[in-house]
């Protein structure tokens, strides 16, 4: 994992509520996906980095006697900047595998116009490698064609071209979000005044429910 990626990845978590290291290496691991895990000897420098920074406090305590203490990393104000500086950045570092899907975990963060560039960026990325991909021979140096090599291309054309429409079709709602622009606030409904019973007298400051 790259090392801004990592660092967006903690900022944001850290952003939504504080977290020790165990919990942090758990989510950060949630966001990277099926086969990749991040070790505690690439975390752990991360978080001392950003400490040491100031972009993040470091908080020890023990949660019963005779027990490590456990450190609870929480966000500065200073680490929010920068958060938001990096969610925000939609150049081609935002459009690569190790950054995209950390990106887009937090794109409920990020403004809208640069959610836009970096799924336009993607799927340009995305649609290079599809042309790279099919283009790739399928035959071994003898001529040979091998059915395994076909077969391998073959699924990444469809991974791709997958990835591709499904960009397209987040590209179009976000678009549609800049075309609509801010949702202006709605105002409260008056609720009905419950009418009286008949034959029944409102009293100052009450009022009587219909009875049903």
């Amino acid at each position: 994992m790259r090392a801004t990626a990592l660092e967006m990845a903690v900022l944001g978590l850290l952003d939504e509520a504080p977290r020790h290291g165990y919990e942090l290496r758990k989510q950060v691991t949630g966001l990277l996906g099926w086969g990749r895990v991040l070790s505690y000897g690439t975390l752990y420098p991360c978080l001392k980095a950003l400490v040491h920074r100031g972009d993040l406090t470091a908080d020890s305590s023990a949660d019963e006697p005779r027990r490590r203490n456990r450190i609870t990393y929480s966000l500065t104000d200073r680490g929010r900047e920068r958060f938001t500086e990096l969610v925000n950045d939609a150049g081609p570092r935002a459009w690569d595998d190790d950054h995209f899907g950390v990106h887009f975990a937090f794109f409920g963060a990020t403004d809208v116009r640069s959610r836009v560039r970096i799924l336009e960026g993607r799927r340009s990325r995305l649609e290079e490698r599809l042309e790279q991909v099919r283009t790739a021979p399928s035959r071994t140096r003898g001529g040979r064609a091998d059915p395994y090599r076909r077969e391998l291309l073959r699924h990444g054309v469809e991974t791709v071209d997958r990835e591709v429409r499904w960009l397209v079709g987040l590209i179009d709602r976000e678009r549609a979000r800049l075309r609509a622009g801010p949702s202006p606030p709605q105002p409260a409904s008056p609720s009905p005044s419950p009418s009286p019973v008949p034959g029944s007298a409102r009293t100052p400051g009450t009022m009587t429910r219909r009875l049903r």
